[in-house]
């Protein structure tokens, strides 16, 4: 069985540089997910998001998510629940605005914490994104240039714990999905597992890792890659021992970014028939909020309904 894709980012500044390139590369192309180690954000930092993390979850959304699994009777369930994630979650906004300082109940230390992760992780999704314009082909800079819009790139982090589940076999962690935006960045639990990947048919453990950063490719960069690279369904599978904590940061395109098929990876022939369609992110984003736990092609296929409606100027190089 081919093991999960681990890549040691380090080894991009010596010899194993295009090695290390190929790996990313094969990747991005055959399991939408790679684990990144030695990618720059210090061991520190990931230590104390974490355990602060775990500290809010036990202080501030413990009880209440106890409180609405026993509203809604959750614990005696008899049959599959499908629409219902055993999550309990909140969101931080990063770009274009920050709303960390209007979270109730986060701490002076947490804030700050996470802003500084934020600060890291939207450097490390930076250089993700020009590591893969230079597999591509493309211009260093034109992921990066697609995503900004008017305002530039949109990006914020859903912070998530799986509390232990006594039916994990009818309540599934969070259900089978891909990604709406761009590139995923998750500082998941090393002990606690339950991520999957779909890949050839077969469900796939992402490995919990100390200290690692786990990657995936949204649906917007398989528009944008024209589908060399493509988003790939992942769920959570719930569990009876143990609290997993889960910090996924979406680096997204800006909410009035028009996304396309980059024209260098477009064949002359599919020009006329072009499989993906142009639309603007928020568009797609209103779109996926009702859709996000069915196929992604049919959401494809509803903005190709509407791209003739859309402004297609240059993208802004500045």
């Amino acid at each position: 069985m081919e093991t999960f894709p681990v890549i040691d980012l380090s080894k991009l500044n010596g010899e194993e540089r295009k090695l290390t390139m190929e790996v990313i590369n094969d990747a991005c192309e055959n399991w939408g997910f790679f684990e990144l180690v030695n990618h720059g954000i210090s061991h520190d930092l990931l230590d104390a998001v974490e355990r602060l993390t775990k500290e809010h979850y036990r202080k501030c959304m413990e009880q209440r998510f106890k409180e609405m699994v026993a509203s809604k009777g959750l614990e005696a369930v008899q049959s599959e629940i499908d629409d219902l994630d055993w999550e309990s979650t909140f969101f931080l906004r990063h770009l274009p605005e920050s709303n960390l300082a209007e979270i109730p109940d986060l701490g002076e230390d947490y804030r700050k914490t996470m802003k500084e992760f934020a600060l890291e992780l939207e450097g490390l999704a930076e250089q993700l994104l020009d590591l893969l314009c230079e597999n591509l082909g493309l211009e260093k800079g034109y992921l990066r240039k697609v995503f900004c819009g008017s305002r530039g790139p949109t990006f914020g982090t859903k912070v998530s714990n799986y509390p232990p589940c006594p039916k994990p076999d009818l309540i599934k962690g969070l259900r089978a999905h891909t990604d709406a935006g761009g590139i995923i960045l998750l500082f998941q639990d090393d002990k606690v597992s339950g991520l999957q990947l779909l890949k050839d048919g077969q469900w796939i453990d992402v490995p919990p890792m100390k200290h690692s950063i786990v990657i995936n490719l949204g649906d917007q960069l398989e528009v944008i890659t024209n589908g060399k690279y493509k988003s790939v369904l992942h769920r959570v599978l719930a569990q009876t021992d143990g609290t997993r904590m889960s910090i996924a940061s979406f680096y997204n395109p800006g909410s009035d970014a028009v996304i396309y098929p980059a024209p260098e990876l477009v064949e002359k022939e599919e020009k006329e028939s072009q499989i993906y369609p142009k639309f603007v992110f928020e568009d797609y984003m209103k779109l996926y909020a009702g859709l996000k736990f069915q196929a992604k092609e049919p959401r494809f296929e509803a903005m190709k309904a509407v791209e003739s409606t859309i402004n297609m100027g240059p993208i802004a190089t500045a």
